[in-house]
């Protein structure tokens, strides 16, 4: 902690007044914008509107953010976002928010928008965000985090948070790039993209990139036939060769003529299990997951007049899931198939200046929910489920001017699912802003999470216990208290302030059935309760930080036990500083994690870590390089997981680095 208390008394005290000695560069000019204007956010209301006037706590990460401090993945980006935290168990990354990440729930309770497309599949409710992640981050314009419950507006998923992902347009490449990366363990990136738009109005962007890395030779000393504790898996010394490849590819395109956008994407990616996870054989390559994601968008916007607008949205999505898990030499199968259509019309007018009025209404069909599980040699069939589903809903919501300086946001959501009946969400929100640069806000509004077809319909009698399903799963729910305090100091500062009280009811999780089965059901009820605070600043010579800390409780409420994986205290620091008068940006990110309690009732011990980035888009012409050295320190720490595994925590990468290179034609 002193480390980071010390980097941010140089950030706020003796580089401020050095920067304001240094005159700016023609660099510094065109990357950086201060607080002089509020930024708008969409996500919050489904409108633009200020920062100060969103119902809401809300972040901000921007195309800037990602090329100077070397983002590589969504993950990498929200663990530097205030209250979220990310895990990863070598298979796929999670995201804890406000204290509260179960590992392996994948991020079922946070909502993923992509430019507003759902990006959660219809088996898992999976929202992906490491190198599974949809979408590359170089072509990501920006991404609004919306803290809090969104089922108001959005429905489930939109538990603790909503992101949306916002990408370029054609306009923002102006031409043809081709991006190159050379990375440890043996990782190598690539892009292509195009993007422009043209004299008649179209615009359009197309972008593809596939990544490779060999992965790291791990030692687990869980599998070390030395160790007397050794599971019984035990071989090759503890030692996982060969087994840690991750691949993928994706494809992105953006186009746009008037009032239509037509998006579309595709993922796959394969990633070997060098855990021994899941009881399967340890160190066995033949152990892996490979997930295939894609979606078509037609987008319709169209102003009715000057007070009224109109969006209507049609889609159709596809994910593939399908898992190869080896048990003493016999290939078990798992499969998830998922296909759904839909869409969704969307009003908002005003009345009177005084009214802003959004409403809705979405329809989705779940054509396929399907899962399967079998052996492959010899052929065993477990599992075969075919399913398919229903879900419609309506809102409305409106924003009212009390006054100039008192602004009322309410609103309700109705959704129906055919699986298990009707919710209601409402959402209420006091903002007062006794300046244009600060703003008070009370927040009350409450979300639910579906039951998705895994947790309802997934059976497994081979496992020790057995899996047997449980249709009469109901959602879970949420109700949030939050007040908030955020105001823009002149044109350089800009600090946030919030408390916040949540409870959970009907929380779905694996528990054991009155015959020893295992069997997903509405168990458990948490409370939480949580302070925030943010302080950023950007100065005219290019230099930028951001310090937060978070401090949370989350218990269970029946018994009053800390949860496991909930971190009480996060506190990050971030710093982007020119080198002199060079075109050269060093972006510094130092991030605490206190302990975190296990399922073993152990704890993951607190650590630092430390990313250092120097990024230049002008230094060679028509190129930007960047060279990141990620857990400067070579902290070692690991993460818990979950109780599918023989590990109490998994152990996370020490330094590493990677260089980077992007040439615009």
């Amino acid at each position: 902690m002193q480390r980071l208390l010390l980097t941010l008394f140089i950030l706020l005290y003796a580089i401020p007044s050095l920067a304001q000695e240094t005159s700016p560069s023609p660099a510094a000019s065109d990357e950086m914008t201060l607080f002089q204007d509020i930024p708008s956010v969409y996500s919050a209301s489904k409108y633009e509107q200020k920062v100060t006037e969103a119902p809401s706590s809300v972040s901000i990460i921007t195309a800037d953010d990602i090329r100077k401090y070397g983002y590589r993945t969504l993950a990498d980006i929200l663990r530097s976002v205030r209250s979220f935290y990310v895990t990863n168990d070598r298979n796929y990354s999670y995201v804890g928010v406000r204290g509260f990440g179960r590992p392996s729930d994948y991020n079922s309770r946070i909502l993923l928008l992509l430019d507003g497309h759902r990006t959660n599949d219809n088996i898992y409710d999976s929202a992906f965000i490491g190198t599974e992640g949809i979408v590359d981050v170089d072509i990501i314009d920006r991404i609004e985090v919306i803290r809090g419950p969104g089922s108001s507006l959005y429905g489930s998923n939109a538990f603790f948070a909503v992101l949306n992902i916002i990408t370029k347009r054609g306009r923002d490449l102006g031409g043809a790039e081709i991006s190159g990366a050379a990375a440890s363990f043996g990782t190598e990136k690539g892009r292509l993209s195009y993007g422009n738009k043209f004299d008649n109005g179209f615009e359009a962007l197309v972008s593809g990139s596939i990544l490779d890395s060999a992965g790291q030779r791990l030692y687990y000393p869980e599998f070390d036939p030395a160790n007397p504790a050794a599971d019984a898996r035990a071989t090759n010394g503890g030692v996982a060769d060969h087994s840690d490849n991750d691949q993928s590819q994706n494809v992105f395109t953006k186009m746009s003529y008037r009032d239509l956008t037509l998006t579309g994407a595709f993922m796959t990616r394969t990633k070997r299990l060098p855990t021994g996870a899941f009881g399967t054989d340890f160190n066995n390559a033949g152990n892996r997951t490979t997930d295939t994601r894609s979606y078509v968008d037609v987008k319709y916007d169209h102003s009715i007049g000057s007070q009224t607008d109109l969006t209507v949205r049609a889609f159709y999505d596809y994910y593939n899931y399908w898992g190869d898990y080896v048990y003493g030499g016999v290939v078990n199968k798992d499969k998830g198939y998922g296909a759904w259509w839909g869409g969704d019309v969307k009003l908002t007018t005003r009345v009177f200046d005084v009214h802003r009025i959004i409403v809705g209404a979405e329809y989705q069909d779940n054509t396929r929910e399907d899962q399967q599980n079998y052996d492959d040699a010899p052929f065993s069939l477990y599992l075969d489920d075919l399913r398919a589903s229903t879900r419609e809903a309506f809102y409305v919501q409106d924003e009212v001017a009390l006054s100039k300086s008192i602004m009322l946001n309410g609103g309700v959501r109705y959704d129906y699912y055919s699986t298990f009946g009707g919710e209601v969400n409402p959402r209420l929100a006091v903002i007062y802003t006794p300046e244009e640069k600060s703003s008070v806000k009370l927040l009350y509004g409450s979300a639910f999470r579906a039951p998705n077809a895994y947790e309802q319909f997934y059976t497994s009698p081979t496992s020790i216990p057995p899996m047997v399903a449980n249709p009469d799963l109901k959602p879970e729910t949420i109700e949030t208290y939050e007040m908030i305090y955020e105001r823009y100091i002149g044109d350089h500062f800009r600090g946030t302030v919030s408390g916040y009280y949540y409870k959970i009811q009907d929380l779905i999780n694996q528990t054991t059935d009155a015959f020893g089965n295992l069997q997903y059901q509405n168990v458990d009820a948490v409370r939480t309760t949580g302070f925030e605070f943010e302080l950023e600043n950007k100065w005219q010579s290019g230099l930028e930080g951001r310090f937060s800390y978070s401090h949370q409780r989350s218990e269970d409420v029946q018994s009053g036990d800390v949860l496991t994986n909930s971190p009480e205290h996060l506190a990050k620091l971030n710093i982007v500083s020119p080198l002199g008068r060079s075109t050269v940006y060093a972006g510094i990110e130092e991030q605490y994690m206190s302990k975190r309690k296990t399922l073993t009732d152990e704890y993951a011990k607190s650590f630092y870590i430390t990313n250092v980035t120097l990024f230049s888009r002008r230094l060679v012409e028509h190129c930007e390089l960047s060279a990141s050295v990620y857990n400067l320190f070579d902290t070692r720490y690991g993460d818990p997981v979950s109780a599918d595994f023989a590990q109490n925590t998994i152990q996370q990468d020490g330094r590493n680095y990677r260089l980077k290179l992007t040439y615009k034609f």
